[in-house]
């Protein structure tokens, strides 16, 4: 319904999104000059932003797992999984694999949209399947109180609407019906208003979002992790989205509070590759690299164990040792003995 508004070529662009796709066409007139950045560097961004897009985008959606047991999930060749939360992260895993490799040949069609559905979800019944039952989206309280935040497409229509939203993916893409950035937000957001699936819809929406934004010319998702990002602005995310999906049975939401949400993702994600491979480096590795960004992206107060979640595959033996050297430099300090100690940076 939202890329059917932009069919007639006549609809205003906010002067707000406007705004947004002016910075993004110079980031991407930047990211060559990024790229060339030292190769050690970029791989490693690559590597971790490939980690935490797994972890955040799942745990977006309740899915979680033991950060000791993130690298052997992630990165070991054939892991054993314990339960269906790690066989899940692992998919999106696979699935992030696939983007970053093919990007450029995968269609945008209802095949490869379930093909990431059942990456996703491992070996449930219905990994790949249209939902056959309707489902609407639940709100809960912590009282037990309910209410219905949105009214999904009925399971009967789905498939059309699927179809639909495809095609009109193509012709807005061929006639140039609004910015491309738009279009893709717009897509992502008729996507999560149709639901087409029983669970897992949020998950699928954010790889084709990282799949368009890499066709798109828009690479920053490879070195940044738009999931992390995402479920660091999770409130506003979801209230972007209710905002935006009122009224859209009809044809008479708003997108742009949706759109714009997108577009800042994508913003906030080329300023921090910016800001990463522009640092002057002293001489040490990756993964303390990764601990100290990590540090820095906490308004207040953390714990080690928080802190370790914002560092996959790191040790905790090293995110100490990271911990004790900012101390002993002055730059953080700590409140407390053990694991509830709380740590803080100074000034």
């Amino acid at each position: 319904m939202t890329l059917r508004q932009f069919a007639s070529g006549q609809i205003g662009i906010p002067p707000s999104t406007a705004w947004y796709l002016s910075d993004l066409g110079e980031c991407r007139g930047k990211q060559e000059l990024y790229t060339r950045q030292s190769p050690q560097r970029l791989k490693a961004l690559r590597e971790h932003a490939l980690i935490e897009s797994a972890v955040s985008s799942n745990r977006i959606e309740g899915v979680s797992v033991d950060p000791a047991r993130v690298r052997e999930i992630l990165v070991s060749p054939k892991p054993l999984f314990r339960d269906r939360d790690e066989e899940e992260v692992r998919g999106y895993r696979d699935a992030l694999a696939w983007i970053h490799a093919e990007a450029p040949v995968i269609p945008l069609d209802e095949q490869s949209i379930r093909r990431f559905h059942a990456l996703t979800r491992g070996q449930i019944w219905d990994a790949g399947q249209y939902k056959e039952k309707d489902g609407d989206i639940i709100e809960r309280y912590p009282d037990g109180r309910e209410r219905i935040r949105f009214r999904t497409v009925s399971a009967a229509e789905t498939p059309a609407r699927m179809a639909d939203l495809v095609l009109a993916w193509r012709r807005c893409s061929d006639e140039g019906w609004v910015p491309p950035p738009i279009a893709l937000a717009a897509f992502n957001l008729d996507l999560l208003c149709i639901h087409p699936f029983r669970d897992g819809n949020g998950r699928v929406s954010r790889l084709l979002w990282l799949l368009q934004s890499y066709q798109l010319g828009y690479e920053v998702g490879r070195y940044i992790s738009l999931e992390r990002l995402v479920e660091q602005s999770k409130d506003r995310y979801y209230e972007t989205l209710e905002q935006s999906s009122q009224g859209w049975h009809e044809g008479k939401h708003d997108p742009w509070p949706y759109i714009d949400y997108v577009l800042f993702v994508l913003k906030a994600a080329y300023r921090e590759f910016a800001e990463r491979v522009g640092e002057i480096k002293a001489p040490r590795g990756a993964k303390t690299d990764q601990v100290l960004s990590a540090i820095e992206q906490f308004a207040g107060e953390f714990t080690v164990a928080r802190l370790e979640l914002r560092c996959p595959g790191v040790s905790r033996d090293m995110v100490r040792r990271v911990l004790r050297e900012q101390k002993a430099a002055g730059r953080i300090e700590c409140h407390g003995r053990g694991p509830a100690a709380r740590w803080q940076k100074k000034g």
